[in-house]
């Protein structure tokens, strides 16, 4: 059987009450029963179940309840920190981006001042010529007559995953290399920065602005 889902454009959301079963007739909760209770056996499995378990205490503890309301407390970059610790992890990961090397040396700097040991590596390690991938003279950013080397993500891993890293934090890697880190990461890996070379490496700015200032993102296209 062939399954559609839209949670994104779901309208009658339940699935964060004791109802969770009365969404509509797309909805996951209600078509796949059977996926649910192999999800459960997964949380079964005590290394996940606690995993998941300080997840969502880290997710807790970043609010606060003030007599004016709840408010958030905790920068995403202290969230790492905290979520580490609570996993008892000492050794840590940095899988950064060339052109995020200042802000790489800024959270090494943060996690080392912690009290983890951190290993770091350049999306650029290993020096490997864009031609090895097929990539065209008139395909380099620099121009045709230039050297350059080809973002290696697939070494980050396997470099990270050789140093012994418990878990790693991704800071800017491209659309793309980042997913080929995921893939060859032994470490669970979590996101610090998303690249977004307009905003300032805010991706939710261009959702914030697609229906204003970068309406061309909603264009419709085949």
């Amino acid at each position: 059987m062939e399954l559609h889902f839209s949670c994104a454009n779901c309208e009658r959301v339940v699935c964060n009450t004791e109802h969770a079963i009365d969404g509509p007739d797309n909805c996951p909760t209600r078509l796949v029963g059977d996926t649910f209770e192999r999800v459960r056996q997964e949380y079964l499995k005590p290394e996940v179940a606690e995993f998941a378990r300080q997840a969502s205490i880290q997710e807790f503890e970043c609010y606060l309840q003030l007599p004016e309301g709840m408010t958030p407390r905790n920068p995403r970059v202290e969230e790492v920190v905290q979520f580490a610790k609570k996993m008892g992890y000492h050794r840590l990961g940095i899988a950064f981006c060339a052109g995020l090397r200042q802000e790489a040396a800024t959270l090494n700097e943060i996690l080392v001042r912690r009290g983890f040991e951190v290993t770091s590596v350049c999306c650029k390690a290993g020096g490997v010529a864009k031609e090895t991938i097929g990539i065209a003279p008139e395909q380099k950013i620099r121009g045709p007559d230039t050297w350059e080397s080809m973002c290696n993500p697939i070494a980050q891993a396997m470099l990270l995953n050789e140093s012994g890293v418990e878990f790693n934090v991704v800071v800017g890697l491209c659309v793309g290399h980042d997913s080929l880190f995921f893939k060859y990461a032994s470490a669970p890996t979590t996101v610090l920065i998303a690249k977004d070379r307009v905003f300032g490496h805010n991706p939710a700015a261009g959702l914030y602005l697609s229906k204003s200032y970068y309406s061309k993102l909603r264009r419709k296209e085949e």
